[in-house]
């Protein structure tokens, strides 16, 4: 196997018969905030004051177990946050006030006050929690729970855990439409997609889609949850008005990772598999453009759709583009092996002294659903 696809590999897949270097690497993606971050509060607190009219990202560091906040409007880095060890992904409120990490190795979600990096009591999840989604109105955050088979719902306003929700087997990622109404999961292991109805917290049958489904993403307007399967190659939109998947859209080896711009116009899917890209695929059509150099890693779109972020973690940096021309800037170090970004909710000023929160949109991992990748 190749070192390209060896990283796309650590980035996405669940082999439970992999190098050791590979199962180190990974194990330690993605960070936690505990209380000894307090130190930080100063410093980061200026520096995530300054970025939030833009929007701040917050890259997290596997290597070096850090979390460094990228201020989006000039693209400089801030001071890298000491995190825990062993955690998965972050994902951020929409009113950009608390960011919850699942905590895999002790089964626990560990929620941020994102004003001053503190951290809460950790709360009791299932075994190795896995993904975290948050409904667009921020009372509820979903986490799925890899090993147990469940999807454990927190009341963000108590912090408390609700009963599990049984769905396929290995769930791995959960996205939320924008009415809040749906949570669609994916299951790995079974190569399917599972939608569970909000208001009840039940799931409803189970979507096929291709083999290991890895990531998914809604449309801003809610009619579609494009799927991206690694094994199969393929991308495949799921019609929410009637949970039917359409054709599948084939990309080649390992596509994991995809997030929609604001406007819905264009999914960017991130690939491994040796090739390292972005490809951009029309929506209207359905069609995908020629690959950007770039990743392989995450993605997270800012606010107003003209950037994204991808990170890179063989070289540990971030790669921005511009979405408007599908160009790449040049990478912004950051720290070792950085893996999950999350962009907080921008503002936008008026001409009076009132400013109105942009909404976050659910292509992005803080509204639509934060998964641990690497295994």
């Amino acid at each position: 196997m190749s070192a390209g696809i060896n990283t796309a590999r650590r980035v996405v897949l669940r082999f439970r018969v992999v190098p050791v270097a590979l199962i180190s690497l990974a194990a330690g993606l993605g960070p936690v905030i505990p209380a000894q971050a307090a130190a930080h509060t100063s410093s980061v607190g200026s520096f995530s004051g300054r970025a939030l009219s833009k929007g701040t990202a917050y890259v997290v560091n596997g290597g070096s177990g850090t979390v460094t906040p990228i201020a989006t409007g000039t693209n400089t880095a801030g001071p890298p946050i000491p995190v825990g060890s062993d955690p998965g992904v972050i994902a951020i409120t929409p009113d950009g006030k608390t960011a919850y990490i699942a905590n895999r190795g002790s089964g626990t979600v560990t929620p941020i006050a994102t004003a001053t990096s503190t951290a809460g009591p950790p709360i009791t999840v299932g075994s190795y929690p896995d993904a975290i989604a948050i409904t667009p109105n921020s009372k509820t955050a979903y986490v799925t729970n890899w090993t147990s088979g469940t999807v454990t719902p927190i009341a963000t306003a108590t912090n408390t855990a609700g009963p599990p929700i049984p769905v396929g087997v290995n769930p791995n990622f959960v996205a939320i439409t924008p009415d809040g109404r749906t949570a669609y999961v994916e299951n790995w292991t079974s190569g399917t997609v599972t939608p569970i109805a909000t208001a009840t917290s039940t799931a409803g049958p189970s979507i096929p889609v291709g083999s290991g489904p890895g990531y998914l993403a809604i449309t801003p307007d809610g009619k579609t949850a494009y799927v991206a399967s690694i094994n199969s190659g393929t991308v495949t939109p799921i019609a929410t008005a009637t949970n039917t998947a359409d054709p599948p859209i084939p990309l080649g080896l390992d596509p994991f990772y995809l997030a929609i711009t604001p406007d819905g116009k264009t999914a960017y899917v991130a690939k491994g598999g040796g090739s390292e890209t972005v490809i951009p695929i029309a929506t209207a059509t359905n069609t995908a453009g020629p690959p950007i150099p770039a990743g392989p890693g995450v993605i997270a779109i800012t606010p107003d759709g003209k950037t994204a972020y991808i990170t890179n973690q063989i070289s540990g940096t971030v790669t921005p583009i511009t979405t408007a021309t599908n160009t790449a800037g040049p990478p912004i170090p950051v720290g070792t092996d950085p893996f999950w970004i999350a962009i907080t909710p921008g503002h936008r000023h008026s001409r009076g002294r009132h400013h109105q929160r942009l909404r976050q949109h659910a292509h992005s991992p803080e509204a639509a659903g934060s998964r641990q990748v690497a295994r």
